[in-house]
């Protein structure tokens, strides 16, 4: 994660606005499509976010609005590599394009095995 230059255990949405460059009405708005993304509320009803929500947020806009998915597409995403500490998504994105490619290369070589035993 950036570092961000303050030292907090909680940051509000204004804050988070400011540093991840959302307007707040998004960060409400990600709220109610990503199960993940559950800011705490202080005494006065307010969100208050962490590092770990942070990171979140920063996640979910590079699949968004850097790599393009669709907020469904984000979502799978997101639930498939169960967001922890030790996840990042571009790790996520790797393990995705291999899955993809051992699959190309299993038809590849099904197609091939027929091939060769109907000639």
């Amino acid at each position: 994660m950036k570092d961000f230059g303050l030292k907090k255990l909680y940051y509000s949405i204004s804050e988070v606005s400011r540093l991840a460059g959302l307007e707040q009405y998004i960060l409400r708005y990600w709220e109610t499509e990503f199960e993940q993304l559950k800011p705490g509320k202080n005494r006065a009803g307010n969100r208050i976010y962490t590092n770990k929500d942070i990171k979140l947020i920063l996640q979910i806009k590079q699949l968004l609005r850097e790599e393009k998915y669709t907020i469904d597409g984000a979502k799978k995403i997101l639930n498939e590599f169960n967001q922890d500490t030790t996840t990042d998504i571009s790790d996520s994105k790797k393990n995705i394009q291999v899955r993809s490619i051992k699959k190309d290369l299993e038809e590849i070589k099904n197609f091939l095995l027929y091939l060769h035993t109907s000639l």
